[in-house]
């Protein structure tokens, strides 16, 4: 249990002894001034109302009541009308490092999801052509989110949605034609047709026993998948937006919301009534041509979501999907199937200005117009690509910075994480001692008190709240903020105090704090898919 655990749930016991009501939650916060405690708490002042006293009166009152032995707090110290500031037991903090050795790479974990299944769909790219900076970013994102969600009990599956049928695959099929046409000449690509190197060695290596449209797919699908490859990011199912139409699951989606009346006909089209589910206006699902618009297959393909047992649901996708989250929602829930109104969870993400040399990269000579994931992870390496991508809330827009990017020093965040993971290890591996052996059921940790001790130790102690934070938000820029706060703290704490040469007792409390720092960063290196090297 967490030191907030531990203060919320003795503060909550002492609040009901002085006759609080039985449902108080005391919400705990960081103090701005960290001089002024470890944890702070208004409770004092919400019950002010119930049990008809000063705030100040009754903090004093739960001061009284408290168990500070068992919230793991030194001492509390009340302020201004009432607030309660805690400031953590040393001996207490000093302790949990030990918690963190026993629990090794289960550290952070926890069973929060009770197993309950989760599909997060990402990346979902057209199979047109290589993966760009934008479909690395969802990659990054979406492989993160998973993780994060296996590390707190979901069982999650992962799922690339192909969009295999429409216009753009007809032009895709078009541009090979046009280089196969040429037959080694200029080709004339069609307008909104696809450029680029890979059009063309596509066309080289066309099998004429199959038709031009389908060998393209596949072979850009392979492509992508190479792409994935290189990025570490693996998927547990893949589906095709063109068996929702072979297997009839479009037209089924499209009458059943016929049948329960959600549907109108207006100017030889069929609507959707999304404005009675919060949209702007209707949306039309069936054009004048029979086709059907985007966003009906998308409903239909959630459906099949549901049907397999996913009853929670989650895509990672652009900033340009933002006005698809309400049409896709509003034709879940005028089919009454029993979908809850927030299904599916939509995580949006900002795009990506690669700089280099100081200048916006816009051209890949083999993508024709736009950088490619391979080009960064043949940049800077996929390590560096993955941080990245990850070191902002995906709502934000991110600039690659490559040539930061490559830099081996502190001003480069990943390096500067995975420099303190190796400055740990590498205090065993001086003193030739057995790290992942290193036995501290008998080591004295009261000897932690420096301040840069303690301090490290707190942040160490903070690893699971993170974890469940940052998963219950699907934020994984959360995990690397608090890595790279962590490895500041690690490399602060390794120049001030010796480890190796020190009296017994510091020497193994010491060697103690250098392995759990040492796990927290690897495990939360772990999170993100990013390596932790034992030399640099």
């Amino acid at each position: 249990m967490s030191f907030s655990d531990r203060i919320r749930a003795e503060l909550s016991r002492a609040a009901r002894a002085i006759g609080a009501p039985d449902d108080v939650e005391p919400i705990l916060e960081r103090p701005r001034d960290p001089s002024l405690g470890d944890w702070a708490t208004n409770v004092a002042m919400v019950l002010a109302r119930p049990l008809k006293q000063k705030p100040a009166e009754i903090a004093r009152a739960l001061e009284q009541e408290m168990r500070l032995e068992d919230a793991g707090v030194d001492r509390i110290e009340i302020a201004g009308p009432g607030f309660m500031n805690f400031r953590l037991d040393p001996t207490a903090v000093a302790n949990g490092v030990r918690d963190v050795i026993v629990a090794g790479s289960r550290y952070g974990s926890s069973d929060h999801g009770a197993q309950k299944p989760v599909v997060v769909e990402f990346v979902s790219a057209n199979p047109t052509g290589p993966l760009h900076v934008g479909h690395g970013r969802q990659a990054a994102l979406g492989d993160a989110i998973s993780t994060l969600l296996e590390r707190t009990g979901w069982a999650v599956s992962r799922e690339f949605y192909y969009n295999d049928a429409g216009v753009q695959i007809e032009n895709l099929a078009k541009s090979v034609q046009a280089h196969l046409d040429a037959n080694g000449g200029t080709p004339a690509i069609p307008e909104g047709g696809y450029h680029g190197e890979y059009i063309g060695e596509i066309a080289s290596r066309y099998d004429t026993s199959i038709g031009v449209r389908e060998f393209a797919v596949h072979a850009l699908r392979g492509e992508q998948d190479i792409d994935l490859k290189a990025f570490g990011v693996r998927f547990d199912t893949y589906y095709l937006e063109s068996s929702l139409y072979t297997d009839g699951k479009v037209e089924d989606t499209v009458q059943r919301l016929i049948t329960n009346g959600a549907t109108y006909e207006s100017d030889d089209a069929l609507w959707l009534k999304t404005t009675s589910y919060g949209d702007d206006k209707d949306r039309v699902m069936r054009k004048r041509d029979g086709t059907y618009t985007y966003f009906v297959p998308d409903v239909a393909y959630h459906v099949t979501k549901w049907q397999r047992g996913f009853t929670r649901a989650i895509n990672v996708q652009g900033a340009d999907h933002h006005s698809t989250t309400t049409r896709v929602r509003a034709g879940l829930q005028a089919l009454n199937l029993g979908i809850p109104e927030g299904y599916p969870e939509y995580v949006l993400h900002q795009l990506v200005t690669v700089m280099r040399s100081g200048e916006e990269v816009k051209i890949s000579k083999r993508a024709g117009s736009y950088v490619t994931v391979r080009d960064l992870i043949d940049w800077v390496g996929r390590d560096a690509v993955r941080y990245f991508f990850l070191m902002r809330k995906g709502d934000s827009p991110l600039v690659f910075d490559v040539d930061l990017a490559v830099k081996q020093s502190e001003e480069n965040p990943v390096y500067y994480v995975q420099m303190a993971h190796a400055r740990m290890c590498g205090i065993f591996r001086v003193g030739e001692i057995d790290r992942e052996g290193f036995d501290v059921s008998d080591v004295d940790l009261s000897v932690l008190t420096e301040p840069a001790e303690q301090e490290l130790v707190k942040a160490l102690l903070d690893f699971p709240e993170t974890v469940a934070s940052a998963a219950e938000a699907l934020e994984p820029h959360r995990i690397t903020n608090y890595l790279l706060e962590t490895a500041r703290l690690a490399h602060g704490w390794y120049h001030k105090h010796h480890v190796l040469g020190e009296p017994e007792p510091i020497l193994r409390a010491r060697l103690a704090l250098a392995r759990a720092s040492q796990i927290v960063l690897s495990n939360g290196l772990s999170l993100l898919g990013i390596t932790a090297p034992e030399r640099m």
